[in-house]
């Protein structure tokens, strides 16, 4: 629960709250998101992250690694010995994930809060330093809360407590045990049990099966979508998959946030919307987006999972605009990935284009080759050809990188901020689709490596030709695709208008099937992939206007 300035408010400080630490002989748990948003935002500091810069205690063979520590005693003497209960209600009054109230800003609009001795660095912390010197009168919370009462009109006053007090209770110490998570596969902790929130949702949530999207949706009907390297002139990549994530609030729109001990009916009414915190244009900003009103049956969060398999994979291939019979034909671990292409695929923002489909669909063929070369049935594939396809893409995604195509890269963002939402709803409705395995589903280096080789000197069936199993597994996924693809996207650039131009009435598909009739005709016992190489397409496409 991000504390407003909290953070750069200690940095500023850092001689006086952090103390030095030898670390060693210890479990460590790494807040993933908050390694990396320090290691992107913090200048040069992978520079100074010491994670290999082992040391040697002297006279010995034990090693440690070089660290600091926040100390909260330090931060309490700081500031008059201040009593650590009091530390909650600052965070609440401050500010928080949790607590953003117009009548705390009232407070703080009418109480007189001592700033301390003036410095250069608490300019920018007046609202920390000063609460900080505020509480640090006061004797317990008790008599703290109550002056921060004083200043409320006094019709809000229960109710503004209530709400004060339960969140402040967040911040007590847990009686759980987070390493049990990696232990045992579950988290349990009686001080993190809502009410509101079905059993089935608990368990998930214990179990790591629902992401911190949908808790957060959940806990604070607020959302946050992280900005990619993607084109900044152009619309925020996550855009294109507001239909899905509309779906995803309508699922739990009718489920009331975690507010501690306040009782649900003493706020006011819901609304059916969530806030998203998402880039525009060059700024961070919040947008209200509403939740989709589904049907009755699925708008029960609590009875979900007693929807049949089939009526919940119906809800997420809806969403994704994608019939079940085109994903017959695909394996099971990557049904999900080629529905998230499909709806990719026909959306105009998402301005993809062939090789950008090639790429993607070649690059998702990592993880099946890595089965072939593994599995027990090695032997039988035909020479080594999966073996051989494997590494030469393992050597187009070696290659050393190039300057960034950022339109490309814009692209794939957008793919994956499909796959991402597509991944939350599917979880959300208990995995109807099965989930893949995303260590061998994408690789950037790769899929950019291969753009720039499909679009130079590479084909697809160049690369595919030595493994008949990888082919045909490929052609399965690009007829998916490309059954929901706009002809703007299979036809040669430049020609697809034309061709509509010319033949305006004639149904898309007819005109895609003729097309592949005639071009066969003239390739008698060739391979089939060589419609999908944009050159060779392109004579095929002007071969019938010639004749």
């Amino acid at each position: 629960m991000g504390i407003r300035g909290l953070m750069s408010f200690v940095e500023d400080h850092i001689n006086e709250f952090f103390t030095d630490l030898k670390l060693r002989d210890t479990k460590i748990i790494i807040d993933g998101y908050a390694l990396f948003h320090r290691l992107c935002f913090s200048s040069n500091l992978e520079l100074r992250f010491q994670w290999r810069n082992m040391n040697t205690i002297k006279g010995t063979r034990d090693c440690y690694i070089p660290a600091k520590c926040f100390s909260l005693d330090a931060l309490c003497c700081h500031f008059g010995n201040m009593n650590k209960v009091l530390l909650p209600l600052f965070a609440v009054l401050c500010g928080n994930d949790h607590v953003n109230l117009p009548v705390v800003e009232t407070f703080l609009s009418k109480v007189c809060l001592p700033l301390g001795a003036p410095s250069s660095k608490g300019r920018r912390h007046h609202r920390v330093l000063g609460l900080l010197n505020w509480l640090s009168r006061f004797v317990d919370p008790t008599e703290a809360l109550d002056n921060v009462l004083k200043h409320l009109p006094k019709k809000s006053r229960g109710t503004v407590k209530k709400l004060l007090c339960g969140s402040m209770g967040e911040y007590l110490q847990s009686q759980g045990r987070l390493q049990d998570f990696f232990q045992h596969g579950a988290y349990s902790c009686p001080d993190t049990w809502n009410p509101g929130l079905p059993p089935w949702v608990l368990a998930a949530l214990a179990r790591g099966q629902l992401s911190p999207f949908i808790s957060d949706a959940l806990v604070l009907r607020r959302t946050i979508l992280h900005t990619q390297v993607e084109n900044m002139q152009r619309p925020n990549a996550h855009r294109i998959s507001l239909p899905i994530r509309q779906v995803i609030y309508g699922l739990l729109v009718n489920t009331p946030p975690h507010l501690g001990n306040v009782a649900w009916d003493a706020l006011p009414p819901q609304p059916p919307a969530f806030s998203e915190v998402e880039r525009i244009n060059k700024n961070i900003k919040t947008s209200i987006v509403d939740a989709v009103e589904l049907p009755k049956d699925h708008s029960d969060l609590s009875k979900l999972t007693e929807l049949s398999l089939a009526r919940r994979q119906i809800l997420l291939l809806e969403t994704l605009k994608v019939k079940q019979s085109i994903l017959d034909p695909i394996p099971a671990a990557l049904k999900l990935p080629i529905a998230v292409s499909c709806y990719w695929v026909q959306h105009t923002e998402a301005k993809a284009e062939l090789h950008h489909l090639q790429a993607l669909l070649l690059g998702m063929l990592m993880g099946p080759l890595h089965a072939m070369i593994n599995g027990p049935d090695e032997e039988a594939l035909q020479g080594g050809g999966a073996e051989m396809l494997y590494e030469e893409l393992q050597r187009v995604k070696a290659q050393p990188g190039l300057r960034l195509d950022l339109d490309t890269a814009h692209v794939f963002c957008q793919w994956q901020c499909c796959l991402q939402m597509g991944l939350y709803l599917n979880q959300l409705l208990s995995t109807p689709l099965p989930e893949p395995d995303l260590t061998r589903l994408y690789s950037g280096s790769l899929v950019h490596g291969l753009c720039r080789q499909l679009l130079t000197s590479a084909s697809v069936e160049s690369l595919l030709h030595v493994c008949p199993e990888a082919q045909q597994l490929y052609e399965h996924m690009f007829s998916a695709t490309r059954s929901c693809a706009p002809a703007e996207l299979v036809l040669p650039k430049g020609k697809s208008k034309k061709r509509r131009q010319k033949k305006r009435g004639t149904p898309w598909l007819e005109n895609r099937v003729g097309t592949t009739l005639n071009a066969r005709s003239w390739h008698e016992g060739g391979n089939r992939f060589e419609l999908l190489m944009v050159g060779t397409l392109e004579e095929h496409m002007e071969a019938p206007e010639l004749e």
